[in-house]
């Protein structure tokens, strides 16, 4: 599992994507996150011990299209992972749940039609951090002197 993956199953279900199995999913994740939490984060030793993700979770179902929300919820939930043996396997059991989610996410299917394209094209899933815009035009040389 990791952050991102995870992050778009959260969104999947979230948004409504993953009919069906996805109320149940959603219940999951709401249940795992109410989970008490029994032991600090190993990258926070002494942090202060709770129901962790509960911000992600609220900010999350606030913007349910936002992938942002949904890939620090899978943080929230993977780091509670690594500090608590009996969440980890919780959040394994669910991530098995989810993989009518997980292989509909697999499939990607990139079209172009309509006509002719001007600019660069991409095709491929889960694409972040991409600028795409005209260079800068060139300074015109300044007058002699």
């Amino acid at each position: 599992m990791d952050p991102v993956t995870m992050g778009a199953v959260l969104l999947a279900i979230v948004s409504g994507a993953a009919e069906g199995v996805g109320s149940r999913l959603w219940d999951g994740v709401v249940t795992l996150v109410r989970r008490p939490c029994h032991k600090a984060p190993a990258d926070r030793p002494g942090a202060p011990v709770g129901p962790a993700g509960q911000a992600e979770l609220a900010a999350l179902q606030r913007a349910p299209g936002d992938e942002r929300r949904a890939v620090a919820l899978a943080e929230v939930l993977l780091a509670r992972a690594g500090a608590d043996a009996e969440f980890g396997q919780a959040l394994n059991a669910w991530w098995q749940q989810a993989e009518p989610v997980r292989s509909s996410l697999d499939d990607v299917t990139n079209t172009i039609s309509g006509g002719t394209q001007q600019g660069p094209v991409l095709q491929g899933r889960d694409f972040s951090n991409i600028t795409i815009g005209v260079p800068p035009a060139a300074q015109p040389p300044a007058p002699p002197s």
